[in-house]
């Protein structure tokens, strides 16, 4: 029988890549979309024929149920959510409602259609916020640093407490930052490598960043939903931590972006305050040794091929966007 998945967040970047893993591995699959006169298919567009789309919210309860019962996913995989770390300052509520009760919601929904789906938790690193222990692993203490971080922390909560009360098969990944040219511009990798590619075509003198000692343990969110996946194939859930080991600082991944087109990062690069977080995040870098000893998932690509490639895409965008003008 034809394995189906649901992936809420699939016009997401972790949602395309965990789409495409998918449909290479011959599932069907169906696309959670919130009901809106300006969807964004851009990262799925070369899919959308191989999608089933099926309108839904995490502010709605009712329509999870009625998504689930009338596709009858074998998988879930919950993706969505308000995820921008400084916009969670601002909409603090909002954060809240989608990104924590949202999934209160869904697991809910689960519980009264069918106890049997197995079901995926995006967790986050920034969970860990003020780290109390470096590398950060499964049994790590949460010190969230952000509305985001607690709403995330909210989420992983009530997944582990509806695993243990319903005996759900659910699990949380929580999963160090990811990038990829399917990143949005508003993530600090992605305004780099998009920069980069400007100034060195002529169309920006400048970049503008907040922290460039934040460090990061920084993946490539292609490798990283095959852990997704590989979580529900477990036949016990569980949470792991999903990361390369590694840490780099903000200034790291200016070096090699500019460096990788001839540019003097330091000439372009200017400190602004208003990038700087109320409450800063300041080393994160996770131990992966449970994924890899359980799920016997490892990481493909290296730092520097993440930024490269990302520079490169960039690139490639824009100057296919000069030939069009």
């Amino acid at each position: 029988m034809t394995q189906r998945a649901l992936i809420t967040g699939i016009t997401g970047q972790d949602g395309s890549y965990l789409a495409e893993l998918l449909l290479d591995k011959g599932y069907e699959v169906i696309g959670m979309v919130r009901r809106s006169s300006t969807v964004n298919f851009e990262r799925i567009a070369h899919l959308q024929d191989r999608i089933t789309f099926v309108p839904g919210d995490l502010l709605d309860e009712i329509s999870m149920i009625n998504m689930l019962s009338e596709h009858r996913p074998q998988e879930v995989y919950n993706l969505a959510a308000q995820s921008f770390v400084q916009t969670s300052f601002g909409q603090p509520v909002l954060t809240g409602e989608v990104t924590g009760l949202g999934v209160t919601r869904i697991l809910d929904a689960v519980r009264i259609v069918d106890p049997s789906i197995r079901f995926y938790q995006a967790s986050s690193s920034e969970m860990f916020g003020k780290v109390v222990e470096v590398p950060q692993r499964e049994t790590t203490p949460f010190y969230p640093r952000s509305p985001y971080g607690v709403a995330k922390l909210y989420g992983h909560w009530i997944t582990v407490n509806y695993r243990e009360s319903y005996d759900l098969h659910a699990s949380s990944g929580i999963l160090f930052n990811h990038e990829s040219p399917r990143r949005g511009l508003e993530f600090v990798t992605r305004k780099i490598s998009h920069a980069v590619a400007k100034i060195k075509l002529g169309l920006a003198d400048e970049l503008r960043l907040g922290n460039l000692e934040s460090q990061r343990d920084w993946g490539f969110a292609g490798d990283y939903v095959e852990a997704m996946w590989l979580m529900l194939q477990q036949e016990q859930p569980g949470d792991y931590v999903v990361a390369t080991g590694e840490t780099h600082p903000v200034r790291e991944f200016c070096e090699i972006a500019f460096s990788h087109v001839d540019l003097d990062w330091e000439r372009y690069v200017k400190v602004d305050e208003r990038f700087f977080r109320p409450a800063e995040v300041d080393l994160l870098v996770g131990d992966p040794a449970t994924a890899h000893k359980v799920l016997g998932w490892q990481p493909r690509t290296s730092f520097e091929d993440l930024v490269v490639g990302m520079v490169d895409a960039d690139l490639s965008l824009l100057s296919g966007g000069l030939e069009s003008i």
